[in-house]
C-alpha cells in the first residue's frame, strides 16, 4: 500500500506542469478516485489540490527568481491561462507578487514533496463491524454549514439548539431502525474535505416511515457501512469524535485496503450519559469491498 501512494504522488510530479489527472494518480494507488482523495486528505494534513496548487508554485517560484523566462512564459508553463491569474495564485502562497520577487529578490515559500513513509502507531485498536444495509430514510432537519476539523463547530451548534429539546425527542421517537436514536448526519460533502469548505448537515432519524409535514428526507441506497464505536469523557467532547473521523480515514483504511470509501452520508450517534459525565456512540461510514 505505501509503494503504490509513493507511486501516485510520482505521477503527481509527472502531471504538475499539465493537467493532473487524478483518476490515473488514484490507479497507481489501486483505489478509486473518491477514495484516493480522502485518504490523501487524511495522511497529508491537506487537500490533493491545495498539494498540487503549492507544488505547481514552488516550482514556478523558482523560475521566477532564475529570470530566464519571462513572467507570462513561467505563468502559462504551471497551468495558468493568464498572467492576473498566476499573480494571484503566486500572492496567495508567497504573499509578493512575481514582479516583486523577481525586483527584490524575495523571500519565498517551499511546498516539498510528499514522500509517505511508515512509522510506528497504532498501539491501540480500533473496534468496528461491517454492516450490509437495505436501502433506508433519513427524516430530519437540514442545515448548510462549514466543515471544521477541530474544535467546535459554532454553525452546527447553532443550529442544533435552534431545533429545541421537543425536536430532538421527537425526532429520536421517529427511529425505527440501525443506526438507532437521533443522528447527525453529514452529506455533500466535497471528496478533499478542505476546512471551511460547506456539507449538508442532518438532525435526523432513521426510519421506514414518510417525513411529516416541515421535514427534510434524504433517501439512502442500499450499501455496506464500516461502524466504529466509541466512549469518551465529557471533556474529551468533541474533539474525541473529530479524532474518530481522522482515525478512520488516516488509520482504518490504510490498515483494511479490502474496503474503501464510496460517496455517501456519514452518520453519527452520540448519546450523553444521564449525569454527563460522558458519551458513548457510533461512527457509520459507507464503504465498499474493493
Amino acid at each position: 500500500m505505501l509503494e503504490r501512494l509513493n507511486r501516485a504522488l510520482e505521477r503527481i510530479e509527472d502531471d504538475l506542469r499539465g493537467e493532473v489527472d487524478v483518476a490515473a494518480v488514484a490507479r497507481e494507488a489501486l483505489t478509486t478516485e473518491h477514495h484516493f482523495r480522502r485518504m490523501f486528505s487524511a495522511l497529508a494534513g491537506m487537500p490533493l489540490s491545495e498539494y498540487v496548487r503549492r507544488r505547481r508554485l514552488t516550482l514556478a517560484g523558482a523560475e521566477v527568481l532564475d529570470g530566464r523566462r519571462t513572467l507570462l512564459e513561467v505563468a502559462v508553463r504551471h497551468g495558468y491561462g493568464s498572467a492576473e491569474a498566476f499573480t494571484r495564485a503566486f500572492r496567495a502562497l508567497h504573499g509578493v507578487s512575481p514582479g516583486e520577487a523577481r525586483r527584490t529578490g524575495a523571500i519565498l515559500r517551499s511546498q516539498p514533496r510528499l514522500m509517505f513513509r511508515l512509522t510506528v502507531e497504532g498501539s491501540e485498536d480500533m473496534r468496528y463491524r461491517v454492516v450490509d444495509k437495505e436501502a433506508f430514510r433519513l427524516v430530519g432537519h437540514k442545515a448548510r454549514v462549514p466543515l471544521v476539523h477541530e474544535g467546535p463547530n459554532t454553525a452546527i451548534e447553532e443550529f442544533v439548539r435552534g431545533l429545541g429539546a421537543d425536536e430532538h425527542a421527537r425526532l429520536a421517537r421517529m427511529s425505527d431502525q440501525e443506526p438507532r436514536g437521533l443522528l447527525s448526519v453529514t452529506d455533500n460533502i466535497e471528496p478533499e474535505r478542505a476546512e471551511g469548505s460547506e456539507l449538508d448537515y442532518y438532525q435526523a432519524a432513521a426510519t421506514s416511515e414518510p417525513a411529516p409535514e416541515g421535514m427534510d428526507t434524504l433517501e439512502v441506497a442500499v450499501g455496506t457501512w464500516a461502524v466504529f464505536p466509541f466512549g469518551a469523557s465529557a471533556d474529551e467532547m468533541p474533539e474525541a469524535v473529530q479524532r474518530l473521523w481522522a482515525d478512520a480515514y488516516a488509520q482504518w483504511f490504510p490498515s483494511n485496503p479490502a474496503y474503501r470509501t464510496v460517496a455517501g452520508p456519514e452518520i453519527l450517534r452520540v448519546e450523553y450519559a444521564e449525569d454527563h459525565s460522558g458519551a458513548e456512540g457510533e461512527l457509520w461510514v459507507p464503504v465498499e469491498r474493493a
